[in-house]
């Protein structure tokens, strides 16, 4: 296919997609053993709507991977999952998102304690300005969830070896988190997200600010959470997402528009979109 008449396929499909009411994502929306479940999910900032009718669960025991163009939605939707959205006084979020069957935009339902069970790690590391084990401690102590000095000291060693930072800050839990290296400091942040025991972690472009060898402690320490945790990470990076996930769900201008096994998103995509944004015709 010509390059114009490529570019015109394209302009037709995303036309289908942004015209369309009753656009259908390609895919299998569904997880065999699902933590979190989104029906048609939408999302307006004031008159603009970011996000339209995006249904997809995240699975127990799985990282699912968004990806997509810059200004997608992906991260819009994600912040969904925990309302961080709430903190946008324009922003309003409908549909149906549960975690462990319980509606979660219910108005008896505790925010706090929600963001306790839904972490959450952030683009750029974000350490508190305390010691790394006052990092660590730092929710923990908030929900009160440990008894004894003993109890709480457990936690956090526990919590730094789950992030893979234990034996490079023990003789120093004392300092400053923020004096850590870039890739120590968002290993730091996941320590504290885990260490109040959340179900799900959602990380928002995690390595976007690291260096190639931190990213690949990242990668690595993903994949071991997996084994205790459902996670759910927005990447710009096409081979990150085909290195930690199980499944990815392609977004396209706010719409949900394919979403499947990962081998099969980036072997042999359904929809054009999909095919086009992994091979690099547009993106």
């Amino acid at each position: 296919m010509n390059q114009e008449a490529s570019n015109s396929t394209s302009s037709l499909l995303e036309k289908d997609v942004v015209d369309n009411p009753d656009f259908v994502t390609v895919g299998t929306i569904t997880a065999d053993d699902a933590a979190m479940t989104c029906r048609n999910v939408d999302v307006h900032y004031g008159d603009k709507q970011a996000i339209y009718n995006v249904s997809v669960d995240i699975g127990r025991n799985e990282v699912i991977a968004m990806i997509g163009p810059s200004g997608c939605g992906k991260s819009t939707f994600l912040r969904c999952l925990n309302r961080m959205n709430d903190t946008i006084d324009i922003c309003r979020v409908s549909g149906d998102i549960r975690l462990e069957g319980e509606d979660i935009y219910d108005r008896a339902m505790d925010i706090v304690l929600l963001r306790a069970r839904v972490g959450m790690v952030f683009q750029k590391p974000n350490p508190f300005p305390k010691s790394v084990y006052d990092n660590v401690a730092y929710g923990v102590r908030l929900h009160g969830l440990t008894k004894t000095r003993a109890e709480l000291d457990e936690v956090v060693e526990k919590s730094l070896k789950k992030a893979g930072l234990w034996n490079e800050v023990s003789d120093r839990l004392d300092k400053p988190g923020t004096g850590l290296s870039g890739g120590q400091q968002q290993r730091l942040c996941i320590a504290r997200a885990i260490a109040i025991s959340p179900e799900v972690i959602l990380m928002d472009e995690p390595c976007s600010a690291l260096d190639p060898i931190a990213t690949a402690k990242i990668e690595e320490l993903i994949d071991e959470l997996r084994e205790q945790y459902s996670i759910a990470i927005v990447t710009h990076s096409m081979q990150q997402a085909a290195r930690v996930s199980q499944r990815t769900a392609y977004f396209h201008l706010g719409k949900l528009v394919e979403v499947g096994p990962t081998d099969d998103i980036f072997t042999k995509p359904t929809h054009g979109l999909t095919e086009g944004y992994i091979t690099g015709r547009f993106g």
